[in-house]
């Protein structure tokens, strides 16, 4: 089944076009990367898809709704959650108290007045402090992990709701080799209840947790399809070997 469906996407500022007519399709516990070059368009084309943007022109459907001019909160709602590049964790709070906050956004008013959400939210607060591998770290602040634990925190953060699609820019950024293949062991699991949407530089790791690829150049989709498909495509490494 189609999740996201993105048509005809364009987006310019002023001048600049960013993105020249994009098609994305995501199925539903589909992992998908978005690849190419610097200024190809991955990220403007991830914000469009989030809401951080609205496009110029096109369409983005999300589980047969047109979201095109949605908020960001709006298809938060609907079911997709964000991780921008720059961490954006609360570094004074406890690794408990950022995952609480981010599912305390689901719950009414009312319980969060009467303080009912901490106890009825605990076992869930736990269990992806677990997945991520920081349940022993739950009582220290945010500020005390390395990057890359910090990443992990946000990454759980953004899972937190239960959307059914999260979308990821440069989550491996400033990690570590050893790092960056744990992320992919944490991010392995949720693909039985979550699509994944990941913009990455590092093509050995966006190739080993990805089902399928689209590589952008210049704002347009320049091929999409298998990993195999992409790593024989003569367009892509003509793309790749002129930016090398």
């Amino acid at each position: 089944m189609v999740l996201l469906e993105a048509r005809g996407l364009v987006k310019t500022f002023g001048k600049l076009t960013a993105l020249s007519g994009a098609d994305l399709t995501i199925a539903d516990n589909e992992f998908h990367g978005l690849i190419g070059p610097n200024g190809s368009g991955k990220s403007t084309l991830m914000k469009c898809i989030a809401g951080a943007e609205i496009p110029t022109k096109g369409t983005v459907s999300f589980g047969g709704r047109d979201i095109t001019n949605f908020s960001p909160a709006e298809r938060a709602r609907a079911g997709m959650s964000l991780k921008f590049q720059i961490t954006s964790v609360l570094p004074a709070l406890t690794l408990y108290d950022n995952i609480l906050l981010a599912l305390q956004a689901q719950v009414s008013l009312v319980s969060l007045v009467m303080s009912r959400s901490r106890g009825i939210l605990h076992d869930r607060v736990m269990a992806m402090l677990e997945q991520f591998r920081l349940a022993d770290r739950s009582a220290d602040p945010a500020s005390a992990l390395s990057h890359g634990q910090q990443q992990w925190l946000e990454i759980a953060m953004a899972l937190a709701p239960e959307p059914k699609l999260l979308l990821l820019d440069e989550p491996t950024g400033g990690m570590s080799l050893e790092e960056r293949r744990v992320t992919g062991e944490l991010l392995a699991p949720i693909k039985a209840r979550c699509s994944l949407v990941i913009v990455e530089h590092d093509l050995d790791f966006i190739r080993d947790i990805c089902d399928r690829l689209t590589v952008l150049d210049q704002g347009g989709v320049l091929d999409s399809g298998s990993i195999a498909h992409i790593q024989s495509s003569a367009r892509v490494q003509e793309v790749y070997l002129r930016r090398a």
